[in-house]
């Protein structure tokens, strides 16, 4: 089983955030991370990801042009996407960077992929997914962490 991490960062931050992520999806047996720039995400990736974790910077309240070209280059999967996993993560440069929006126009692809969402674990600090301002304290990496590896636990369970 594999969980896909695919990020657009510029500056660095939501590399940073990806990575904790994707330390969070390592730490669950039996299921694989990739983490992947959506530059480098193809097809195949998405056929043979069980659940996907998107994240990119706030770029006027919504995703990145680089994440959603991801979504829709590869709407041709759609057909093979209902019922996998689907997270999201963003960072942003202000404090009230429009996050939360980012967040929710990538679940919106997802949620129009068929797939199944998760936002964070109870004992993290956001609601819809994980977020920070600026470069990811050491909160907001460990919020990282337990998305991840929530998102690797209910891949294993579901698809297991």
């Amino acid at each position: 089983m594999q969980v896909l991490v695919m990020y657009y960062s510029r500056g660095g931050n939501t590399k940073k955030l990806a990575e904790a992520i994707a330390k969070g999806v390592q730490e669950v047996e039996e299921v694989e991370c990739l983490l992947k720039p959506a530059a480098e995400v193809d097809k195949n990736d998405f056929l043979n990801s069980e659940g996907i974790i998107a994240g990119s910077p706030v770029y006027f309240g919504t995703m990145a042009a680089e994440l959603k070209d991801v979504f829709d280059r590869l709407i041709g999967t759609r057909r093979h996407m209902e019922s996998k996993i689907g997270a999201a993560f963003a960072t942003s440069g202000h404090h009230t960077g429009g996050k939360e929006t980012t967040i929710m126009s990538i679940i919106q692809a997802m949620l129009i992929y068929g797939m199944i969402i998760v936002g964070d674990p109870l004992d993290a600090s956001g609601h819809y997914g994980v977020a920070c301002t600026g470069e990811p304290d050491e909160k907001a990496l460990q919020d990282g962490i337990k998305l991840g590896k929530r998102v690797a636990s209910l891949v294993k369970k579901l698809k297991g």
